[in-house]
């Protein structure tokens, strides 16, 4: 299927197409974009775009070379007005702005707020344009990158496709800079070790992920059957190849058997803030929901508290699962420290007669 049969596309754009020069918003290449959406929404299409650029697009308007992180979430807080202001005028259609950090996507209830709010946005006919909150988001908070960020908005709003706009053709088997007969993948349809070790750095000097991310935020769309295309954003042609319905650079293929969204969001999206290791084997997790005790707890590592997503390893270091804890790493090490007092986990909570949440669980397989 093209993606000109898609319903609902979530589109990805660098900082290198938003300020290729670094020296302020540039309309070089966004007008070819813009134009693209307009078609495919003619064609009853729905868009969200997630727009990087902020801190590219602000840059000029501060005298240092090498900024700190205070200039440089300075810069973003300038370059998004103006890299919103581009898009408006480009588009010419009503346009919302949607600033995420990892945070709001991680809890539960503010990530469907974020869904709900993308959803009545598109109901009313106004595009949602989403960027990383740079100005408030701390190293603990942040995804760090729009490809991810992405993939995540694409699956939050159960979009059809995902559409990554970059620097590059598309994925290659080797670096096409430094090798004359480097080839394009043309489709994947399984992303394995071998096709992450065909991913380089950035070759852009104004963005933060390179190949890397994209195929990290492909993996994450394709799991939750979305379909994710890398293309060249910086050739008019890929964008008519794309309403032709050709495939101008590399097609990540949906998987058959998604993850449902639920689980999607806790393998995905959440991020683990510690780990405790358990005397189970992996077998034990196929069914959906097991029931971990404080008896099958070997180690606790790192601090947590109630409601926080958790890393289950087994004692070889698979990682088996991840889950929200229904207990605090506190508490956890001091039960393990104290044997003389049997299941004290479930006599102060009877309500929980495991460590983990049965509503929010994930197994993990080759994440």
């Amino acid at each position: 299927m093209s993606i000109t049969q898609k319903q609902r596309l979530v589109i990805k754009v660098g900082s290198a197409l938003i300020a290729p020069t670094a020296c302020g918003c540039s309309e070089k290449y966004l007008k070819n974009i813009a134009d693209f959406i307009h078609r495919i929404r003619q064609q009853g299409q729905q868009v969200v775009l997630v727009s990087s650029g902020s801190v590219a697009a602000g840059r000029y308007l501060f005298n240092n070379q090498q900024p700190n992180l205070a200039l440089k979430k300075a810069m973003a807080a300038a370059g998004q007005t103006e890299m919103m202001a581009m898009w408006d005028k480009l588009l010419g259609l009503p346009v919302a702005q949607i600033l995420l950090t990892h945070a709001d996507l991680c809890n539960r209830e503010r990530y469907i707020s974020v869904k709900d709010t993308i959803e009545s946005l598109l109901d009313n006919g106004i595009m949602p344009i989403v960027n990383e909150n740079d100005t408030v988001t701390s190293e603990e908070l942040k995804v760090g990158d729009n490809d991810n960020l992405a993939a995540m908005t694409a699956a939050a709003v159960d979009a059809d496709a995902l559409l990554i706009c970059t620097d590059v053709d598309g994925l290659y088997d080797k670096n096409p800079h430094k090798f004359s007969d480097a080839q394009l993948l043309k489709d994947v349809t399984r992303i394995t070790p071998d096709i992450f070790a065909m991913a380089g750095g950035a070759i852009s000097a104004t963005g933060t992920g390179g190949m890397q991310t994209k195929i990290e935020a492909a993996q994450k769309a394709t799991a939750q059957g979305i379909d994710t295309y890398i293309i060249n954003g910086f050739k008019a042609q890929s964008f008519h190849y794309l309403l032709e319905g050709q495939n101008p650079g590399t097609h990540f293929v949906a998987c058959e058997s998604p993850l449902s969204p639920s689980q999607h969001w806790m393998t995905h999206t959440t991020k683990e803030c510690g780990e405790v290791i358990i005397d189970e084997h992996k077998d034990h997790f196929a069914q959906n929901s097991p029931v971990i005790t404080s008896d099958d707890i070997v180690e606790v590592k790192g601090e947590f508290s109630v409601g926080d997503t958790i890393l289950l390893r087994s004692c070889d270091g698979t990682r088996m699962a991840k889950a929200t804890a229904n207990y605090s790493s506190c508490l956890l090490n001091y039960v393990k420290q104290q044997p003389s007092i049997p299941e004290l986990v479930g006599s102060l909570h009877p309500q929980h007669n495991s460590i983990i949440s049965k509503k929010h669980f994930a197994l993990l397989e080759n994440v």
